[in-house]
């Protein structure tokens, strides 16, 4: 979920957004910084003290800034031609949010330090540009949005400092780089069209009169060349069959003065991930909480944030942004970050009307080819939401994304993926004291009682009751009274129960998520849960549980308990002098004593990609560390974490085999009785049942061991269906051979 607000959006939606959008308090070796708009550090060499005096005109104050800033006046003509057409409107916002000829902007977005995972806060650049123009020009940020002439000069030092390389200034082609950045905030093209349509119009130039009277004349530049535009037919990662545009995400010095072993770029790191570079494991789904246009706006901002598709809703058209190979910051964790790739689905986690099926079924394709192409599982465990990524140290999970939130039919999802949540499990009967169940709560008809929608997810509108929802709750005890069930990690401090918060995912055992039973009583099964027991209602009218035999792990003997992490990094004795050491830190939940949890891989890579400087010469940079040590993924709430496999016991799921098939003890005839021998199994079988056959064919209520033969049953094969059962095993049949019964 990013702060993705297109600028008319910010209007309505104020900041409530910073609040929806928390960003995570992330902590590795490097130290916590800041990129983009709130600390340009580019000098304020641009003179704008003249903008205040009375009576110089708006085609003055173009060549007055140019002077100042560098810029050909006939650049700096054409830009805010294509921005505003030279309108001011006169101090007021334009439709998208922008101020004066320049379109600066000063919206109301969140600073997003969960990003990158390394404590980096980023504030998109291109949302605040009235306030780097103040900055660079020594300006009040009111006299940038109110005075034309004073936005005019600030808009030229915004777009020099964008610019570098020693050509002449003088050239307009080498501004062409400078102008396509300055035009990423909120228009839904790329910038290179931006670009494009700049410099069409400064080759062919432009003269009128602005709203306020003053005119403006633009002299043709032919030797200006407009440059290439990105466009469909570039190459994608994508089905054919999506037809996806290519919006590449820069990756840009944040100060193109800086020297190119800086720390300070945008917006993703270079990687080789589908060769040497770390593996793809995930897919991380994510909202936008904006409109598709705001969104691909910022994602193609350096001083902000990179992921790699965002769909739209109406039509599920789909845009790609980042080669697969280059690592997205995206996921607020970068063990994740390293491993997955990102899709930015336009909505609000607040209210489901913006997931349509057309978004549903363009995302299920496009993940289903990148699963298949890259080896990832189709399974909730790899195919996770924003809201199920760990946070990486104490105090980090309470602030991680909620998206796509309540909402998301995750069922239908995986049924158009063509992986549904159980396999083919049918929810067909109760669960046993050490069974893995995956939770099916049903999407139609599951509705909760959700609070503060509008205050989480601005622009959602208040929680609607009726709204289907995906997942079942979990108690604290077997009752619907009870206090939800806790997790320390969510709530840190003071009382750690779920509450009714649309964002808060204490208590709610997602469509997907794999519990394992503790005990059953009548309709309630309790299950472990972030460290503590919680009880779930299945009860027989309509059952949320579906048996899924999985390996588990549980605290080993004698030991009082084992230590959750939210990545899995390497062991220190794995780094190479060049890279600094990533302290492997725990979170807050623990494994106690008692308790078992499902393991949902048990592959992981132990490794951290190092990735701090533009060019990568920094010491260790783009280099893979691996280590020994073996970490297992495990459910442990409703996002995943892992374990060390050293500190835990791993019990497999039991495997019934049947060694000899069941026989028929007795005669077969008219009013004898006949036992039904269950033949040997391995694997640990603790119950039988039994199933009567006439010629294949059920017998109804001949379910017993002992099956008395009946008229109707002579001069036909009579068989028996034996299944055999244990805890976290699936059930295995095996039919006798038939015997034929006589009168």
């Amino acid at each position: 979920m990013k702060a993705a607000l297109t600028r008319a959006v910010v209007i309505v939606a104020g900041s409530g957004v910073v609040a929806a959008l928390a960003p995570i308090a992330m902590a590795d070796a490097a130290p916590a910084r800041t990129a983009g708009a709130s600390t340009p550090d580019r000098g304020s060499t641009n003179d704008c003290s003249w903008a205040g005096t009375a009576g110089i005109t708006l085609e003055q104050a173009f060549a007055r800034s140019a002077q100042s800033s560098g810029v050909p006046v006939s650049v700096l003509k054409a830009l805010s031609y294509m921005e505003s057409r030279w309108d001011d409107h006169a101090g007021a916002a334009s439709a998208d949010g922008g101020y004066g000829p320049m379109n600066l902007t000063d919206l109301a977005t969140a600073d997003n330090t969960s990003g990158k995972g390394d404590g980096t806060v980023r504030t998109a650049e291109s949302t605040r540009t009235a306030v780097l123009g103040a900055q660079l020009t020594g300006q009040s940020l009111a006299a940038v949005k109110n005075n034309p002439n004073a936005n005019v000069c600030a808009g030229a030092a915004v777009l020099a400092s964008y610019r570098s390389g020693p050509a002449p200034r003088t050239d307009v082609n080498t501004w062409t780089a400078a102008v396509s950045r300055f035009g990423v905030a909120g228009s839904g093209q790329s910038s290179q069209e931006f670009a494009a349509q700049v410099f069409t119009v400064l080759r062919s130039g432009a003269a009128r009169v602005t709203a306020n009277g003053q005119r403006v004349t633009m002299a043709a530049q032919p030797s200006a060349k407009v440059p290439a535009a990105a466009n469909a037919k570039t190459p994608t990662d994508c089905p054919t069959s999506l037809n996806c545009e290519w919006l590449p995400a820069p990756y840009l010095k944040i100060n193109p003065a800086d020297p190119d072993n800086t720390g300070n770029y945008g917006n993703h790191d270079l990687g080789d991930r589908v060769e040497t570079g770390p593996e793809l494991d995930y897919i991380v789904i994510h909202d936008t909480e904006g409109s598709y246009d705001g969104s691909v706006g910022l994602v193609q901002d350096p001083t902000y944030l990179a992921w790699n598709y965002t769909i739209r809703s109406n039509d599920g058209h789909v845009a790609q942004h980042l080669n697969p190979k280059d690592v997205g910051w995206h996921a607020g964790n970068w063990y994740i970050n390293m491993h997955s790739i990102g899709i930015e689905h336009e909505g609000k986690a607040g209210n489901a009307g913006w997931y349509t099926e057309a978004m549903y079924t363009n995302s299920a394709k496009l993940v289903k080819y990148l699963a298949n192409e890259y080896e990832i599982p189709l399974d909730p465990a790899h195919i996770i939401g924003h809201d199920q990524v760990p946070g990486t140290v104490k105090g980090a999970t309470k602030s991680v994304h909620w998206d796509p939130g309540p909402y998301w039919d995750w069922e239908h999802y995986f049924d158009l993926l063509g992986a549904p949540l159980a396999g083919k499990k049918a929810i067909t009967g109760p669960v046993a004291v050490g069974d893995v169940v995956t939770v099916l709560p049903g999407y139609a008809g599951n509705t909760h009682v959700l609070t503060r929608c509008e205050e989480e997810s601005p622009g959602s509108g208040a929680c609607q009751a009726a709204a289907p929802t995906n997942f079942s709750l979990l108690y604290q005890q077997p009752s619907l009274t009870s206090p939800l069930a806790k997790d320390v990690a969510v709530h840190p401090t003071g009382d750690a129960a779920g509450t009714d918060n649309v964002r808060d995912v204490t208590a709610r055992a997602q469509a997907g998520n794999k519990l394992v039973v503790a005990a059953v009583q009548g309709d309630w099964v309790k299950v472990s849960w972030a460290g503590e027991f919680a009880w779930i209602n299945n009860p027989v009218a309509h059952r949320v549980l579906v048996k899924t035999p999985t390996a588990t792990v549980s605290v080993k003997a004698g030991a009082t308990g084992a230590p959750v992490y939210g990545r899995a990094y390497p062991e220190q004795a794995a780094y190479p002098a060049s890279v600094p050491y990533q302290t492997v830190i725990p979170v807050e939940l623990t494994l106690k004593p008692g308790q078992s949890y499902a393991v949902t891989d048990d592959s992981l890579k132990t490794d951290y990609w190092n990735n701090h400087t533009y060019d990568g010469s920094g010491p260790g940079d783009r280099v893979a560390v691996a280590g020994q040590d073996v970490y297992l993924q495990i459910a442990i709430a409703h996002r995943v974490f892992y374990v060390k496999a050293a500190d835990v016991q791993q019990t497999a799921a039991k495997k019934l085999v049947n060694v000899t098939r069941p026989t028929i003890y007795g005669t077969a005839k008219v009013g004898r009785t006949l036992t039904a021998l269950t033949g040997q199994w391995t694997g640990g079988a603790t119950e039988f049942a039994f199933q009567w056959l006439r010629d294949g064919h059920k017998m109804a209520g001949a379910t017993d061991q002992a099956y008395t033969v009946r008229k109707a049953d002579a001069q036909h094969l009579l068989s028996v269906r034996v299944t055999a059962s244990a805890p976290n095993a699936d059930n295995v049949s095996a039919t006798s051979q038939a015997v034929k019964a006589k009168n």
